[in-house]
């Protein structure tokens, strides 16, 4: 009996859970002025009407798999079922007309909703599936805001602004990291939902190594863009280099040059570049200072050695221990828009004293995005992760302030594209 209503505790629950997110997604899509929602603000992605229908579709075709639920739009249900990951240059070329209009698109998300609201509400579904759902829509909350980052002031209703001040940068540090071991991946017998790309849990050592105790700040990559380093060839691999020109990339995406100054594009404003702020790069951007720095960045088993690891040989749930991560330990869990200084938050130090690892922004590793032995993909989501084990993402790890909680678990693995500059992902050296 005791069994039957912990699980109808954990039920309830997660229904509550999936409730909040749609809550955290509505909200996002508030932000767009009614008549900005056909604009693609990132040319690599879907129009934002699109993503209204998506959310929905996604939970839709995944949630009412197990039981008898019938489609009444199966036209909507197909235009909706996936986003698109263009990684060999083939861009959308759709047009705002080729998409159904408003109405119909927020009238197919009102019954998903109420027709799956009844079916959750009288038979039970399987938990892994509810998880899967939720974190799906929160990983799209993160995605439609760095989106809606792109998007001029004036296309966006202004939300709740909470004033980030910027400070003196920290002084550079960099941490000697002993040789030890460390647990990658999540095991199959854990209680945890984890993403199929999370298993199997398995034991790495790691050579000793020195990592930079802050996530690198505007400040000091404004060094590195002064000193010619998106001009010099060298300190680009020739795929990098060919992006970066063909692009025209000079500067991170975030900056913008005003008046012969630099400013950061934040969600609803800019502002003069706040130096000790981490710096929002992509992959090819971050390899090319590291290596102007001297230095390069950490693979994905020398960054969870850094951040869970102790002297002892201990593992932490969370770089600071066992405490469940809150406000005292970083941004993230949606709750700000903009970053801080990268050493704004002292309580969240990992035991070797690196600071801001699960907050701030993403960190991008060296590692390519693969599988772990003895892989198997999600039966209801094959694609997942196997449609990336292509060589051409990589992984990244932390959160950033628009990462909810539940993604901040030590197991969690993120990936983009190496020259995608979008992504609120940032970057600390190693050696």
């Amino acid at each position: 009996m005791f069994i039957a209503q912990d699980h109808v505790r954990s039920y309830r629950i997660l229904l509550d859970r999936l409730e909040q997110a749609r809550e955290q997604t509505d909200d996002v899509f508030a932000i767009v002025r009614p008549e900005f929602l056909y604009n693609r603000p990132i040319r690599e992605r879907h129009r934002i009407v699109f993503y209204i229908g998506h959310l929905e579709a996604f939970d839709w075709n995944l949630l009412r798999s197990q039981s008898n639920l019938k489609s009444f739009d199966p036209a909507l249900d197909q235009l909706f079922a996936f986003g698109i990951d263009p990684v060999d240059g083939g861009l959308p070329s759709d047009q705002p007309l080729d998409w159904p209009a408003i109405g119909q698109v927020r009238r197919y998300a009102s019954r998903v909703r109420q027709e799956l609201d009844a079916l959750l509400e009288n038979t039970p579904i399987s938990e892994t599936l509810l998880h899967a759902a939720i974190e799906h829509r929160l990983m799209h909350a993160e995605t439609l805001a760095y989106m809606l980052h792109r998007m001029p002031c004036d296309t966006k209703i202004v939300g709740r602004q909470v004033e980030v001040p910027d400070r003196d940068q920290p002084r550079p540090q960099t941490i000697e990291i002993p040789e030890g071991r460390i647990t990658m991946g999540l095991s199959a017998a854990s209680s945890e939902f984890g993403w199929d790309n999370e298993y199997d849990a398995h034991s790495v050592n790691v050579p000793a190594f020195a990592m930079d105790r802050y996530k690198v700040t505007n400040g000091q990559f404004l060094n590195f863009v002064q000193a010619g380093g998106y001009r010099d060839r060298t300190l680009w691999t020739p795929p990098d280099w060919e992006w970066k020109c063909a692009s025209e990339v000079c500067h991170p995406a975030f900056w913008e040059a005003v008046d012969e100054s630099w400013h950061l594009r934040t969600m609803f404003d800019q502002l003069p570049l706040p130096l000790s702020w981490p710096v929002y790069v992509s992959h090819a951007e971050a390899a090319a200072y590291a290596r102007w720095a001297g230095k390069r960045l950490p693979n994905e088993a020398e960054w969870q050695r850094a951040a869970y690891g102790t002297a002892s040989g201990d593992e932490l749930p969370f770089p600071w221990g066992p405490e469940i991560p809150g406000p005292e330990h970083g941004y993230f869990h949606f709750e700000r828009w903009d970053p801080a200084p990268v050493d704004a938050f002292p309580r969240a130090q990992s035991a070797f004293g690196l600071d801001g690892l699960l907050a701030n922004g993403w960190e991008w590793t060296a590692t390519p995005f693969a599988p772990f032995q003895g892989f198997k993909p999600f039966p209801f989501y094959e694609g997942y992760s196997a449609n990336f084990f292509d060589g051409k993402h990589f992984v990244m790890k932390g959160g950033s302030p628009r990462t909810d909680r539940s993604m901040l678990r030590r197991s969690f693995r993120n990936w983009f594209q190496p020259h995608y500059p979008y992504v609120y992902a940032g970057f600390r050296c190693a050696e």
